[in-house]
């Protein structure tokens, strides 16, 4: 299990945030993401020279995105490093809404 709570921010250059912004995701989107109740899977597929992993959730307007990322440490703190991002398709947001229902039953 990840905790995304216990990380002291995001680690942002030129290359993730271009690579993020690509569909349409601001920065700030893909932050706000980690602020909300949101489900966290490891992503095994993309794991070999690091752990990967892959969150989905809602932002602060209520927009559905998947974010794949991984932890980096610097000087001792974890951050959070985006590496793309994407606004969720109608399919996944049915799945995510029905799993999240479940969860509050």
């Amino acid at each position: 299990m990840v905790h995304v709570s216990v990380v002291s921010g995001f680690d942002w250059d030129d290359g993730n945030r271009n690579k993020c912004c690509r569909h349409g995701v601001t920065q700030a989107e893909i932050e706000s993401l980690f602020h909300h109740e949101l489900r966290v899977f490891p992503d095994v597929r993309h794991s070999r020279n690091e752990t990967r992993y892959f969150a989905v959730g809602r932002t602060n307007s209520g927009r559905y995105v998947f974010v794949a990322f991984t932890l980096r440490t610097h000087s001792g703190s974890r951050y959070i490093r985006p590496i793309s991002a994407r606004f969720m398709h109608l399919r996944e947001v049915r799945h995510y809404e029905a799993e999240v229902a479940g969860r509050q039953n």
